[in-house]
C-alpha cells in the first residue's frame, strides 16, 4: 500500500533487477527509484496516462513484470507513485528557489513563474509535463494537484495573498498550457520578464 512516499511490501531486503528499487526493512524508498519513475514518465508523455501499465513500465525499466508488479500491484498504484514523486520534484524546485530569493513579498509566485518558464515550457526531463499530460486525462490527480497547490498557497499566504499575484500564477498556468499545446508564445523571455516584474512590490515595480 501506499504511504506517503513510500511503498510497503510484504518482503524485505529483496533488490529488483536493473536497479529499479531499493527495499530495504520492508519498505521501497520512491525517491531511489529513478528508473521507474522516469520511465514512466516518459510513457505518460509520449503515450498518453492510458500507457502506464505495469507491463509498459516494466518494458521500459527493463525489469521483470512479475517483479515490478509485487511492488506496484496496479495501474493506480503505480500512477499514484509517479504523480507523488512529481509533486515533491516540483516542490524541491519552488523550496530552492525560495530559499534564493531575498525578497519575501512575492517569492513564492516568482518561483513559480521561474519553475514554468525554465523547467516547463519545452523542457525534457522536468516534472511539468507528465503533471500536465496525467492531470488532463484523470479526475482523481486534478484534485490531487489542487490539494498541492492550495498547500502550497496556504504556507505562502502571507508574502503571496495579494489578488494581483494571483493573476500572474494563472497567467503562467495559462503559458504552460499554451506551451503544452504546441502554440506559438510571443516572445517567451519577454513574457517571463513582464510576469516576474508583476511579482515586485509595487513600488519596486514603479521604479523598474
Amino acid at each position: 500500500v501506499l504511504d506517503g512516499a513510500n511503498v510497503t511490501v510484504t518482503q524485505s531486503n529483496e533488490a529488483l533487477e536493473g536497479g529499479l528499487i531499493t527495499i530495504s526493512d520492508g519498505t521501497v524508498d520512491l525517491t531511489s527509484s529513478d528508473d521507474g519513475i522516469n520511465a514512466s514518465g516518459s510513457i505518460t508523455v509520449e503515450e498518453g496516462l492510458a500507457a502506464v501499465t505495469v507491463q509498459a513500465v516494466s518494458d521500459a525499466a527493463g525489469v521483470t513484470k512479475g517483479g515490478f508488479i509485487h511492488h506496484f500491484p496496479s495501474k493506480q498504484a503505480l500512477i499514484d507513485a509517479v504523480f507523488e514523486e512529481l509533486l515533491d520534484t516540483l516542490s524541491d524546485d519552488l523550496d530552492r528557489r525560495l530559499a534564493a530569493d531575498p525578497q519575501p513579498y512575492g517569492s513564492f509566485t516568482r518561483a513559480y513563474v521561474e519553475s514554468v518558464f525554465e523547467l516547463g515550457l519545452g523542457a525534457t526531463g522536468g516534472p511539468w509535463a507528465p503533471l500536465s499530460i496525467s492531470m488532463l486525462t484523470d479526475p482523481r490527480l486534478r484534485a490531487l494537484w489542487a490539494e498541492w497547490f492550495e498547500a502550497r498557497l496556504s504556507r505562502h499566504q502571507a508574502t503571496d495573498g495579494d489578488l494581483r499575484l494571483s493573476i500572474v500564477r494563472l497567467a503562467a498556468d495559462g503559458i504552460w498550457l499554451a506551451d503544452l499545446a504546441k502554440m506559438t508564445l510571443p516572445d517567451p523571455a519577454q513574457l517571463r520578464h513582464q510576469l516576474l516584474q508583476a511579482t515586485q512590490p509595487l513600488s519596486s515595480a514603479a521604479e523598474s
